[in-house]
């Protein structure tokens, strides 16, 4: 069973609705009985149930048992009469019922949005830096500028890679000391996010229609390096979008998207993937530990002293780094303006 929800998404509940609900909202899923105990779903089932007050994770707790039944969500949310040539689609293999959709989210709703958009200088100045030393990238980063792994990221094509700072809630240690500046002002901005990576997208090339496949999530991008003007582009739904220097977009990827670079040049994005706005933030906590669960599994163990090992290790994995090194501007000079002896020269432009 685990294997199986690990490959149907990155992951994934009104609690147990009453019938004549449920059959309304999914007429042919019975998700009124607990899942069975035995089964690796049923523990993680078990567990939550335990870690949380069901009142409170309802749509979590119906998210993850209609994940078990392999429900694929589909529907037109555009308005009525409206569907022929229409893009205003979502598509979930995970889905939390009753989340709001819009394709573009007004970023200035959110206070993290502005710090994080205020330091674009900061973050496009390391990034330039670190990035054009691609030798010290390759031997001191992991998994530098890799390309799209699953099939469900296939749309993305060649032309589009990452480096990722945060997978999933859990921190990149080589990464985060790479992008020290970064890494520390998307900390401290308070962005609910569970992904972190700069995405780059080389031209001329397109990403081709499709969705993330998950509704509880959203998708901020701060414009670092883009080419051109209106070369670079995104739609979502039935809206289009430009991407430029220095400014941020908020989308929701459960509805039909694409991207083009018209470009000869590489664009370059920071990439982050958050928690659906309407979500509480109890709900938040219930699913990433259902992350959690995917990635440590002994989180469910019924042995006592694997639980805790696992729930240690867990622990370690999400806590942001201890940077080798104070955060600083070039030059040599520390974010206080006093200047450090750096030695060998290693770590230089972070």
């Amino acid at each position: 069973m685990r294997s199986v929800v690990v490959n149907r998404l990155r992951m994934a509940s009104e609690q147990e609705c009453s019938a004549s609900a449920q059959s309304t909202a999914f007429p042919d899923i019975d998700i009124s009985a607990p899942l069975p105990p035995h089964t690796f779903a049923g523990m993680v089932e078990r567990e939550i149930l335990e870690r949380f007050e069901a009142s409170e994770i309802e749509r979590v707790l119906q998210s993850w048992r209609l994940l078990d039944k392999d429900y694929f969500h589909r529907e037109y949310v555009g308005e009525d009469g409206q569907e022929e040539g229409s893009y205003m689609v979502q598509e979930c293999h995970s889905y939390v019922p009753g989340l709001s959709i819009k394709p573009f989210w007004n970023p200035d709703e959110f206070d993290w949005t502005a710090y994080i958009k205020n330091n674009y200088k900061k973050i496009r100045k390391e990034f330039d830096a670190v990035n054009a030393d691609m030798l010290r990238l390759q031997q001191e980063g992991s998994n530098v500028w890799a390309g799209a792994l699953t099939e469900d990221a296939a749309a993305y094509g060649e032309g589009w890679k990452t480096l990722v700072l945060m997978d999933r809630g859990r921190w990149a240690p080589a990464n985060v000391q790479l992008f020290p500046n970064t890494a520390k002002i998307v900390h401290d901005s308070g962005v609910p996010a569970t992904e972190v990576f700069f995405a780059s997208m080389k031209g001329p090339s397109e990403i081709k229609k499709h969705t993330d496949f998950t509704n509880f999530l959203c998708t901020f991008h701060l414009a670092l390096d883009i080419p051109g003007e209106n070369k670079c582009r995104i739609s979502v739904g039935d809206e289009t979008r430009e991407w430029t220097n220095g400014n941020v977009l908020l989308f929701d990827t459960s509805l039909m998207h694409d991207a083009v670079n018209e470009s000869d040049e590489m664009r370059y994005i920071l990439m982050l993937r958050l928690w659906h706005p309407d979500l509480t933030s109890v709900e938040r906590e219930a699913l990433q530990f259902l992350y959690d669960c995917l990635e440590v599994p002994g989180l469910v163990s019924n042995d006592p002293a694997e639980k805790f090992r696992a729930t240690q290790s867990v622990e370690a994995m999400k806590a942001f780094p201890t940077l080798q090194h104070e955060p600083r501007g070039f030059g040599g000079k520390t974010q206080k303006g006093k200047r450090k002896n750096r030695g060998s020269g290693k770590g230089s432009g972070a």
